[in-house]
């Protein structure tokens, strides 16, 4: 009795050996995890970059107006003021990528040289957006200004072994940057 229950089982080893039915499935499985981390982390990776492209358009398009002269004539004194105004009006790529309102900061400032501009990281030590040294002061005719947008864009994929966040919380801080000088709007430039 004993030695038939071993044959039995030795006999049920090999064809279970032989058997190539499930080993698809089994491979399948193995490989998914690695396959659908990869391909999100490409995915995620794919948006923030679009984001960020998005981003430095819109600074772009924000800082000309500042070059020009048109957001001093127009009054926008304050940063919310040429935030509501110039960034988040008009362009519906940004309210869908962004939450505009809350979520994008402005830092425009004159320096009275090129050689006397200094950027500052807005990350501090602990890993935070540090938004108390943002300003808004576009400048006159001729002055000299840096003009950057930033962004908190928050990424899901990290717990996957991929992170690119530079911020706490899973995060990372989109910057965009403009420098020029102010056309003399106001007259010729001394």
């Amino acid at each position: 009795m004993p030695a038939a229950s071993t044959a039995a089982a030795t006999n049920v080893f090999r064809r279970f050996r032989r058997n190539r039915r499930g080993s698809a499935a089994i491979e399948f499985a193995l490989v998914a995890p690695v396959f659908f981390a990869l391909l999100f982390a490409i995915i995620e990776t794919g948006i923030m970059f679009f984001a960020s492209q998005v981003l430095e358009t819109v600074t772009q398009d924000a800082a000309r107006q500042v070059m020009t002269g048109q957001a001093q004539a127009a009054g926008y004194t304050t940063a919310a003021n040429f935030k509501t105004n110039v960034i988040c009006t008009n362009n519906n790529i940004v309210n869908v990528l962004f939450d505009c309102a809350n979520g994008i900061f402005i830092d425009v400032k004159n320096y009275p040289t090129f050689g006397g501009i200094v950027i500052n990281s807005q990350i501090d030590a602990a890993g935070n957006f540090d938004p108390t040294t943002l300003a808004y002061q576009p400048g006159n005719s001729c002055d000299i200004v840096v003009a950057r947008l930033f962004y908190q864009w928050p990424l899901f994929v990290t717990g996957l072994g991929y992170n690119i966040s530079n911020l706490s919380g899973n995060k990372r801080l989109l910057v965009a940057t403009a420098a020029f000088r102010n056309e003399p709007y106001n007259g010729a430039c001394p």
